[in-house]
């Protein structure tokens, strides 16, 4: 057995990320950047409002003071006003800041002189102010959010919905992202039944390739194909041979050493060099890796806890370096764990609970088959051979 961080690092490694491409911003979220990007515009790129109001001089707007209403400044457009002294410009939100104006009053507090049916209700006339006002009050200055060549987006960072909003707010329409990896699912046994078929005695359902497709789906991959096979070398050969095609291969089911566990073999015969078989990780230590063509084979553990965990910790990371991540890793947060827990194995042990309110707690059985626990839980806690916790400590898990 290797250690789970040497594994990992093996498999990185093996990896190397896809070519570039560009894509429509629209159709880039969630992808990986494949290069730096740098404002092109100030934001906001030009002084305006933040509400609805009057565009003033505040030196002249002690309470009480009464305004001539000099004319109206709508968002969309410059008309190139002017406040003068003892004069204001009715103005709305996002619409420029004419010049000689500092400050913003907003319309709830003046009170303004005029026939509220008449379309120059104001934008004549007059309003008195019924505040105090201080310059730059609800005043959006040029650059206060973005400056011109500043960073906005670095090479292997998510693109997210508010920084493709960003990119197109700089004028960028096609953006560079890294490519997508393609992914086939294999699971094998004799016991699977598919969804809406009556289970026989000794079946179970096929719910591994749901699980894998779901997490695969989450760590960005395309996924190609999703097949079934009996434990058949043909079967299983034909499946492999297929699945090549793309460039992550995900077997769950098979992987071990027993009489009816034929994936290795088959992988063998088929000229793959098996670079990975057993990591001292629980759950999940029948663990394979190895190359077919150019695909990156990973088989699995049939027990859907160990795919779930092994999935995480070598199948995710390699997905993400492929499509041009840069960061790898699950998320990892602090937490205060709420029972005693001990790890006397010889493996490192990653426990499945549900972080909350900044606890961390086991959830169910912490059992490699055990599928409501997991289905419940959101962290995984990772305990060393040989490590105890206490309830109360700070421990740190990582998220999913």
């Amino acid at each position: 057995m290797i250690s789970e961080s040497e594994a990992r690092a093996k498999i990185l490694e093996a990896v190397r990320p896809l070519p570039s491409r560009k894509m429509p911003v629209l159709h880039a979220q969630n992808r990986f950047a494949a290069a730096d990007y740098f404002a092109r515009l100030p934001l906001p790129a030009f002084d305006n409002s933040a509400m609805d109001g009057y565009a003033v001089v505040a030196s002249n707007c002690k309470k009480g003071a009464r305004l001539r209403v000099a004319g109206e400044q709508p968002a969309g457009v410059d008309r190139k006003l002017r406040v003068l002294n003892g004069e204001t410009v009715r103005i709305f939100t996002g619409a420029p800041i004419p010049d000689g104006a500092d400050a913003v009053v907003m319309q709830e507090d003046v009170t303004r002189e005029g026939d509220p049916t008449s379309q120059t209700y104001g934008a004549a006339g007059e309003i008195i102010v019924n505040v105090e006002v201080a310059p730059g009050d609800f005043v959006r200055r040029r650059g206060c959010d973005l400056g011109e060549g500043q960073k906005i987006l670095s090479a292997g960072d998510r693109i997210t919905a508010a920084i493709s909003a960003l990119l197109v707010s700089q004028g960028v329409d096609d953006v560079a992202i890294g490519g997508e990896a393609r992914a086939a699912i294999i699971s094998t046994g004799d016991e699977l039944a598919r969804p809406r078929t009556k289970l026989q005695p000794g079946q179970i359902y096929d719910s591994n390739s749901i699980l894998l497709h779901g997490l695969l789906n989450r760590a960005g991959a395309e996924i190609a194909s999703t097949e079934r096979c009996s434990d058949n070398p043909d079967s299983l050969r034909k499946a492999f041979q297929t699945a090549a095609k793309n460039e992550i291969v995900v077997v769950t089911g098979g992987v071990s050493v027993g009489e009816h566990d034929l994936v290795q073999q088959t992988l063998r015969d088929l000229g793959v060099k098996i670079e990975i078989w057993r990591v001292a990780i629980k759950p999940g230590k029948p663990f394979v890796f190895g190359r077919l063509d150019n695909a990156l084979v990973f088989g699995l553990p049939g027990n859907p806890v160990s795919a779930f965990v092994t999935f995480l910790q070598f199948v995710r990371p390699a997905i993400l370096k492929m499509m041009g991540a840069q960061d790898l890793g699950l998320q990892r947060i602090s937490a205060r764990l709420t029972v005693d827990l001990n790890n006397d194995g010889d493996r490192a042990h990653y426990f499945r609970g549900k972080f909350d309110g900044g606890s961390f707690t086991p959830i169910g059985r912490q059992e490699s088959h055990a599928l409501f626990g997991l289905s419940q839980s959101n962290a995984l806690l990772r305990l060393a051979s040989g490590e105890n916790r206490k309830s109360g400590d700070l421990v740190q898990v990582e998220l999913w």
